[in-house]
């Protein structure tokens, strides 16, 4: 395939099931959509040719708020210029802006004509098969004669310093490799970063054009090349670049040129072929809504964005954010374990795998943390960094009584082994954090007398409520976490610690005098943030009579802050559609996220009229009304079953594919 047929090939999906275009585009009223891959993220800019965030898995260090360890923002490599006939073009100038995300192959494309002089196509992707890499592929049309200048452009933020600016030209006999290279320290100093990149050119070697550096100042440096066009002609071309740093390499500089090298070589054919490759294998795990065009995007949107936030084999987790920017400092919650790794868990086992690596690598440091507090096992931090270390600013006090937290980390362990019944990772990596995390149960709780266990002194997941004795989801979780430990040891022929079904035993679930469950043994009806007693019901099974969780949804459902995050009316979709409420269910489902979208793609934000997208978190919490509500799949220690459930009056049909090792297909009529 020549290069023509690729770009076009790529130009022309207009599947719109796959498609989330910018609509009505306003500068002044515009968050980003991301593409990424699980280890770099872009996200998209309003201005042409350009990106607004470049964000790295795993690079930390200590800077900006809360004093705290912040995931790193780094060099942004993906920046271009164009010159026409010697004018920069800039939003003023260019008419008929578009920008596209497909989906499918997780591509960003930005469309736009300048003046009455060319139109311009550029297509961005965070190369799938190449973690630290991505490819631009530009194609500049003339609509009259008339000169261009396209420029690379490498710009430094301000939170990296001590920058070097490098060029280099690699000459062989068949090839010439331009490289524009910077290198920088982060903030402390702690690591270095380096990005690098380079053209792709169409024509023969030696026929290329001749590329010119120009090193502007500290901030910004930039290849660039001249090319004369003709009215009608189309000129292609494409930029790879990569970045690294010292959390991943000790060379960060030559690994960044290296891999920028290997991609060049690799052509952009190839690389395109390798790409969509590996979406194509994501995309075999899918949810296919029939009847409901908004639903079916918005699943999507929230399937795709996970997808690209983490990835197999990295031994990575998710913040709240993901790879869309610098929210919540990039750490890693509760937001994970609870709300974006079940649906990951049910599509993906293999990337679940890898997000549950994050928190055994880190299981030393969780045990320093216990040890710090007092207890016995593993204490995991509200917030983790890279190191896994309590990363909470101090102000804050979730960090250090946020405990439900390494109840959750327990719970999404033995849940991956229910999924896939691997035994060997069971003896290797499950019961080793199960018996950990119920070590820590057990030194956790007051022992009053039999029967009178008590987890005082806590905050549970309804933050508003600090200090709390007693709180409903964490001594669920608890109890929840103790007994899996048991399990655990027995289906490894382990004789249990017999204190751990003791204290399971003995921690209470609080109830008014009606039998509605309590949140706390001070709860007296005052508004809350999020779910809290209801998550007993679902994703736990603490509370199973259906009358009890009728009860509690009656009663907690009016206590809900319209201020809340997402994920909060996300389970009350669950909730309702195992109840076989399938329309009262679809209300709160929509609830889950379209007030919270904002423009012009419709990304997620937190709250309703929130202004920090992509709440991942939230499409987490959407995935699973749809996938453990509407489509009734379950985990429990048969595996992945499905429950009898009914689709809302809107839905023709709920298709899910690939579910769990098996790859299942399931479908709801």
């Amino acid at each position: 395939m020549i290069m023509s047929h690729v770009f076009a090939a790529y130009a022309q999906s207009d599947n719109g099931a796959w498609q989330i275009v910018g609509q009505n585009i306003n500068p002044a009223n515009y968050y980003g959509i991301t593409v990424a891959n699980g280890m770099i993220g872009f996200v998209s800019s309003p201005e042409p040719m350009k990106v607004k965030d470049v964000v790295l898995n795993g690079a930390f260090d200590t800077y900006g708020r809360g004093r705290v360890s912040n995931i790193l923002k780094v060099f942004n490599f993906a920046n271009m210029n164009l010159d026409v006939d010697g004018q920069r073009l800039g939003p003023k100038d260019i008419s008929n802006y578009r920008q596209t995300l497909d989906m499918q192959r997780a591509a960003m494309t930005t469309t736009f004509d300048y003046k009455d002089k060319v139109s311009v196509r550029q297509t961005m992707m965070a190369l799938r098969h190449l973690p630290f890499s991505q490819l631009t592929m530009v194609e500049i049309t003339a609509k009259k004669d008339c000169e261009i200048i396209p420029m690379s452009v490498i710009e430094t933020p301000e939170n990296l310093k001590e920058v070097k600016n490098f060029y280099s030209e690699i000459d062989r006999a068949h090839v010439t490799i331009r490289l524009l290279t910077s290198v920088a320290k982060s903030p402390s100093g702690r690591h270095t970063v380096a990005a690098s990149n380079s053209f792709i050119f169409e024509e023969p070697h030696g026929q290329e054009p001749d590329v010119i550096h120009e090193d502007w100042d500290y901030n910004m440096h930039l290849a660039k090349f001249k090319k004369r066009l003709k009215a009608g002609a189309t000129y292609r071309f494409s930029v790879v670049g990569s970045v690294s740093s010292t959390a991943h390499t000790a060379d960060p500089h030559n690994e960044a040129e290296r891999l920028t090298i290997f991609a060049a070589l690799e052509r952009t054919e190839r690389l395109l072929m390798r790409h969509n490759a590996e979406w194509a294998k994501l995309w075999q795990s899918d949810i296919v809504i029939d009847g409901d065009p908004d639903a079916q995007r918005a699943v999507r949107s929230a399937l795709y964005h996970l997808y690209s936030f983490v990835r197999e084999g990295s031994g990575y987790s998710l913040s709240p954010m993901g790879l869309s920017g610098l929210g919540y400092n990039g750490h890693v919650f509760w937001d994970t374990e609870l709300w974006m790794y079940p649906p990951i868990l049910l599509l993906k086992p293999a990337i679940a795998k890898s997000m549950l690596e994050y928190r055994f690598e880190r299981m030393q440091m969780a045990k320093q943390n216990a040890f710090s507090h007092g207890y016995a096992g593993v204490m995991f931090p509200w917030e983790s960094d890279a190191d896994g270390q309590e990363a909470t600013p101090v102000w804050a006090l979730t960090g250090p009584f946020q405990h439900h937290i390494t109840g959750c980390v327990g719970w999404s362990f033995w849940k991956y082994y229910q999924v896939t019944k691997d035994k060997e990772w069971l003896r290797t990596r499950g019961y080793p954090m199960l018996k950990e995390v119920a070590d820590f149960w057990a030194s956790r709780v007051e022992r009053e007398a039999p029967g009178k266990y008590h987890i005082n002194n806590v905050i549970g997941a309804n933050e508003w409520q600090e200090n709390i004795d007693d709180n409903a989801f964490t001594n669920g979780m608890a109890k929840t976490s103790l007994q899996y430990a048991i399990q655990a040891a027995q289906e490894l022929g382990i004789t249990p610690n017999a204190d751990w079904q003791v204290v399971s035993d003995n921690i209470p679930i609080l109830k008014f005098p009606d039998g509605t469950t309590r949140e706390n043994r001070t709860y007296d009806g005052v508004p809350i943030k999020q779910a809290d007693v209801n998550l007993l019901a679902y994703p736990l099974t603490v509370v199973t009579d259906e009358a009890a969780v009728r009860k509690d949804l009656s009663y907690y459902e009016p206590r809900y802050s319209p201020e809340g995050p997402a994920m909060g009316w996300s389970v009350l979709a669950t909730l309702h559609a195992r109840l076989n409420e399938p329309d009262k269910a679809f209300d709160w489902f929509v609830k889950s996220y379209k007030p919270n979208e904002v423009p012009p793609f419709g990304v997620l934000a937190e709250t309703a009229g929130g202004t920090n997208p992509y709440f991942a978190t939230g499409a987490g919490g959407m995935l699973q009304a749809v996938l453990n509500g509407f489509g009734g799949l379950d985990i429990n220690g048969s595996g992945i079953t499905q429950l009898k459930t009914k689709l809302p009056k809107k839905w023709k049909s709920l298709t899910i594919k690939g579910v769990g090792p098996q790859k299942r297909t399931v479908q709801v009529q």
